[in-house]
């Protein structure tokens, strides 16, 4: 089985379609936990009602608001599939995203993987453009900036155990794969877009200030480096996030 993690905060315009989305997978071993974190508008109401048509659906609420990483690590922890998976309550999964996915892990017998995806406005429109996944996936290299799209990744918690989430505001999906990573030893990327990432406007990709707090945070409170060991991982991060890592973003064929 594969257990979907959900973590939400005031998703309500986008939530329905993302469920639906799992709904719609072609592979239908998954159990889907929502963790909702606090919301103040209607998605509990949104998920509520998916919850009632679908036994595969559990919906978990914070008693208050703790982030993306703690509303994550509330969804492992129930979690019971041998497979854990992420997908935010504003991105899309196709529909044969996790079929291809657990074969692609069994074949080649993976603790972790990951895919190429898709990129989408806020209001939905599909763009032309595709981050490509790296064929192959190191810890060092994902030491140098985050490779994986948190939408596309899966680990086989069977082989490494369940592994956590840090509890940070930002980027703490970077630290999860990090140790991910370091426990699997190797990842493989799937070349096939098998999800749709939403572009939103307070996205901290457009926070550049907010990028450099929440990255130096990685290095030296998640990993325990020292400040300038983090200083030094830091100016490596500047490097490959700009002048490397968007080779992997190409414009599709019109």
């Amino acid at each position: 089985m594969v257990s979907v993690i959900m973590p939400t905060y005031n998703s309500a315009v986008f939530i329905g379609a993302a469920i639906q989305s799992v709904q719609n997978q072609t592979y239908l071993n998954w159990e889907l936990f929502v963790i909702d974190d606090s919301s103040n508008d209607s998605t509990l109401a949104s998920v509520e009602n998916f919850v009632s048509l679908d036994s595969r659906i559990k919906l978990y609420q914070n008693t208050k608001n703790a982030g993306a990483g703690a509303s994550r690590n509330t969804g492992i922890k129930a979690a019971k599939g041998s497979f854990i998976t992420f997908l935010d309550a504003d991105d899309l999964w196709k529909p044969e995203k996790l079929e291809i996915q657990v074969n692609f892990m069994l074949k080649n017998n993976l603790a972790m993987s990951f895919s190429s995806y898709l990129l989408m406005t806020e209001t939905g429109e599909l763009l032309p453009e595709i981050v490509e996944a790296l064929p192959e996936l190191s810890y060092q290299k994902l030491l140098r900036s985050n490779y994986v799209g948190n939408l596309t990744g899966m680990y086989n918690a069977d082989k490494i155990g369940k592994i956590y989430s840090p509890t940070l505001r930002k980027r703490q999906d970077w630290g999860l794969w990090l140790s991910v990573l370091e426990k699997a030893g190797s990842a493989m990327g799937i070349h096939q877009p098998l999800a749709v990432y939403r572009l939103r406007k307070n996205s901290i990709s457009n926070n550049k200030t907010a990028l450099l707090k929440y990255n130096f945070q990685i290095y030296n409170t998640v990993l325990g480096y020292d400040f300038l060991k983090s200083c030094k991982y830091m100016y490596r991060f500047l490097w490959e996030h700009f002048m490397v890592k968007n080779k992997q973003v190409k414009t599709l064929n019109q």
